[in-house]
């Protein structure tokens, strides 16, 4: 070690503030250790005997003294009584000594990435937005949210189970929430399902990926709505497979072209209750088309019933699982919508022969969800607060999309139109000929406005561009003022 520089070096490197909380003793090893990695003491180097350089750094010769013995044991330094301590002369070729000097740092480095990896790179994966932000989609009101009634019945739920939620869980999912979540679907959407048939999961994006990797073989066909849900397409392509795009009308799936497929697809992906993002609802002629195309095929319907509970006119219509008496159908469901999105809990109903491959394959992906919260939402649901808080929350956001459609009306009307979903959290706007789709979110993103574009949820960019807005986590004024801001961002 030269008297000066690597001296002045290693005081700083102890000084550094992410090793303040660490004994003395640790710093001063893992400061000579980084400085031998970065190469200041090149391999071969004698150090300072233990007592000059406590005497040089004002600490012990013991705390010296423990940090070589610690570096000797992990093969950084060589010692020999007489001679003193030394830089592993071994080291310097294989880590960061002399030698990786005119080398690009790591980041600027090429990264090798499986054929999947970089797949998955270059898709961007999906954003989901962790604010309130007029308009993002996907966002529901949290500021209701009852958690008195939440934390109450989560105690409940950890004092009733005890030391039994620390552990791992059933894969397939805790039995009281897989019983609640069976009653649920079954009265309030037609369903016929039993516990037995119920898989939790972390949501539905988990649920697409399961079903991906399940059903259909890499580099094999998937049938999807087109326009349909972007987050379905990405788990459909990260697991390498063929997304063919199926055309929606304002009955939804076109059943018709769905049996013109000739890809040898044997699956396909609907939303019939509120088709995302056109908001039309699958027509029960076609429900019973699509349900025996299943059959016909052997194949699958995956059904994401992502937000029904929020249908403004009348009651929606039962869901296509409760129609299938071949039990062809895996029905999709979440709680990010009808809760809080932070809550992670998804789930699939599915026919009783996927039951077990689906779970095994879920064991592989993440084991479980976390016991306490399946425990307090199955009590939560049983209880009727459930029930009661979409009731509530069905009712504000009945007033908030019409609210929407009206500060459209009033702001917009020479650019865009818009179109009354009869269910959902987020309103499809259609811009008028002549107006860019990539210019306005633009200049929405410059005032602090997400502006959520339908071109992207196509297969092919659509003769005509417009937006998705979500209206559900906004206050009436919250909505006509950002409606307001966004018209003078446009020039209006």
């Amino acid at each position: 070690m030269t008297p000066q520089f690597e001296l002045e070096t290693l005081k700083i490197r102890l000084a550094d503030a992410r090793w303040a909380a660490l004994d003395l003793r640790v710093r001063v090893q893992r400061a000579l250790r980084q400085l031998i990695l970065d190469g200041v003491l090149a391999p071969g180097l004698r150090l300072p005997a233990t007592r000059a350089l406590a005497q040089s750094l004002g600490v012990s010769r013991d705390t010296v003294e423990q940090a070589y013995a610690q570096l000797r044991l992990d093969g950084y330094l060589r010692r020999k009584t007489g001679s003193g301590s030394f830089v592993s002369p071994t080291i310097g070729a294989s880590l960061l000594g002399k030698h990786s000097h005119g080398l690009a740092p790591v980041s600027a480095q090429p990264v090798a990435l499986s054929v999947r990896g970089a797949q998955i790179l270059a898709s961007g994966g999906v954003l989901d937005q962790q604010s309130v932000k007029a308009f993002a989609t996907g966002l529901p009101e949290t500021r209701a949210f009852p958690h008195d009634v939440w934390e109450r019945l989560r105690r409940q739920a950890a004092s009733g189970h005890a030391a039994g939620v620390l552990l791992h869980g059933d894969p397939q999912g805790a039995e009281p929430l897989r019983q609640a979540i069976a009653d649920y679907v079954n009265l309030e959407r037609g369903a016929r399902a039993t516990a037995g048939q119920v898989l939790v999961l972390s949501s539905t994006r988990q649920a697409l990926y399961l079903c991906a990797q399940v059903l259909a073989d890499a580099h094999g066909p998937i049938l999807m709505e087109d326009p349909g849900y972007f987050g379905a397409r990405k788990a459909f392509e990260m697991a390498q497979l063929r997304v063919v795009p199926v055309p929606v009308d304002a009955q939804g799936l076109c059943t018709a072209s769905l049996r013109a497929d000739t890809s040898g697809a044997n699956t396909v992906y609907v939303t019939p209750s509120h088709q995302y993002p056109t908001g039309a609802t699958l027509a029960l002629e076609r429900r019973l088309d699509l349900v025996a195309w299943a059959a016909e095929r052997q194949g699958w319907i995956i059904e994401d019933d992502y937000d029904s509970q929020f249908h403004y006119a009348g009651l929606p219509t039962a869901c296509v699982q409760g129609l299938d008496a071949r039990q062809r159908t895996i029905y999709l469901g979440t709680f990010a919508k009808s809760l809080y999105p932070g809550l992670r809990i998804g789930y699939m109903v599915l026919p009783p022969a996927l039951v077990q491959a689906m779970t095994h394959a879920r064991s592989i992906l993440d084991g479980h969800t976390p016991q306490l919260d399946q425990l307090t939402l199955a009590r939560f649901i049983a209880d009727g607060h459930f029930a009661a808080h979409v009731r509530a929350m069905r009712n504000i956001y009945a007033v908030r999309r019409d609210a929407m459609a009206q500060a459209v009306q009033r702001h917009l009307p020479h650019i865009v139109t818009a179109h009354l979903p009869p269910g959902g959290l987020q309103m499809p706007c259609l811009l008028h000929q002549g107006r860019d789709e990539l210019e306005t979110i633009r200049l929405a993103a410059q005032a602090g406005i997400v502006l959520p574009g339908l071109s992207r949820l196509y297969a092919a960019a659509p003769a005509r561009g417009g937006w998705l807005l979500g209206f559900a986590a906004l206050t009436p004024h919250e909505i006509g003022s950002g409606i307001a801001r966004l018209a003078r961002a446009l020039g209006l």
